[in-house]
């Protein structure tokens, strides 16, 4: 929990991760080129009392997760959002073992997302059914650019996509969240288009789709959709640490979103361990679109609290203390913009 002149913030971090990027677990240089992109990212965006050193940024291991999340960081509780790339790595990046087993002796604090690959085929279907019934997730994390033998990456019309999608709907999988954002060395830009996301969210309309990173630099794109599409929601990974760096071209971000989604369908995400989420909660609590952006309302407390955790908290179904929530007055269910609605707070 976070607290600021007076009020107190639920903090969900819906995208986190455990991963291994030491030398011991490259499979080639692609996975040297994944991590310093990472890095890269890293250092660049972040305070520079935030950067850490290259070596303590390849492994982070669960203790030192849980120190940065929630004992440093606010977190009341996070979510794990693994991806794979074994085309890259000896053993994946995502430590999903590890992940799960500390998800699992942390039950109140971490919830435990799975990934799936469609190129696996009838064998990774029955593996997710596998992994299923020992896991219970109902998410999952999916990597579009991810390369697969001479595949370069896939999309999510693909056949075997709608039977993995259908096995979710089966199992009860219902939260399903995409990597739609900047590519990453050596992955392939187009390969993280979003328009794959229109297609599934009507044909999967009791499933959400997430889309991690609000498709940056497609964010036109994704909100085209999005306001359409109900079940279409907004992960902030990547998108938060600009407070920093760039300060307008976060609020233009933040102020679209708000504009053709509405706060219901916006979710805070610190991306860890790119970015810890200490920092990012202090500045988004702060943060405000400037004045002179005035074809963006400002942002109210309420939606600030909905965004950093009760919105996450109610898709997944964690439970927020009752001094937490928001009064009903204050938490309408918005859904896709209103076009009746003003525009602007002020004129």
């Amino acid at each position: 929990m976070y607290t600021k002149d007076g009020e107190s913030y639920f903090i969900v971090d819906a995208h986190i991760a455990l991963w291994d990027a030491r030398a011991e677990n490259l499979r080639n240089v692609h996975g040297k080129q994944f991590i310093d992109c990472f890095y890269d990212y890293h250092r660049n965006l972040s305070p520079e009392s935030e950067v850490w050193t290259y070596d303590e940024y390849l492994y982070q291991g669960g203790q030192r997760l849980m120190k940065d999340l929630f004992e440093d960081g606010y977190v009341d509780h996070a979510i794990f959002q693994p991806a794979a790339l074994t085309e890259f790595y000896r053993n994946g990046f995502g430590q999903t073992e590890e992940a799960y087993e500390l998800a699992a002796a942390n039950p109140g604090r971490l919830t435990y997302n799975h990934n799936w690959d469609p190129r696996n085929g009838e064998q990774g279907l029955e593996q997710l059914r596998a992994d299923h019934e020992k896991m219970k997730f109902t998410g999952v994390k999916l990597y579009t650019a991810e390369w697969h033998g001479e595949s370069r990456g896939w999309k999510l019309t693909d056949p075997w996509a709608y039977r993995y999608l259908e096995a979710c709907r089966e199992l009860g999988v219902t939260n399903i969240h995409i990597h739609k954002g900047p590519t990453i060395r050596p992955l392939d830009r187009d390969a993280f288009d979003v328009a794959d996301i229109d297609h599934v969210a009507t044909d999967f309309t009791d499933l959400n789709f997430i889309v991690e990173h609000v498709g940056l630099p497609r964010l036109e794109d994704f909100c085209w959709i999005a306001t359409q599409e109900p079940n279409v929601y907004g992960g902030l990974a990547v998108a938060m640490p600009f407070m920093h760096t760039r300060p307008r071209y976060f609020a233009q971000i933040l102020g679209e979103l708000l504009y053709w989604i509405g706060e219901d369908r916006i979710f805070f995400s610190s991306d860890y361990a790119i970015w810890t989420p200490k920092w990012l909660v202090e500045k988004f609590v702060d943060f405000q679109i400037p004045e002179d952006m005035s074809e963006y309302a400002p942002v109210t407390t309420a939606q600030k609290k909905k965004i950093l955790g009760l919105n996450a908290a109610k898709m997944y179904g964690i439970d927020v203390p009752a001094e937490l929530r928001l009064p009903e007055a204050d938490a309408p269910e918005t859904g896709p913009r209103d076009p009746e609605a003003a525009d602007l707070a002020t004129v």
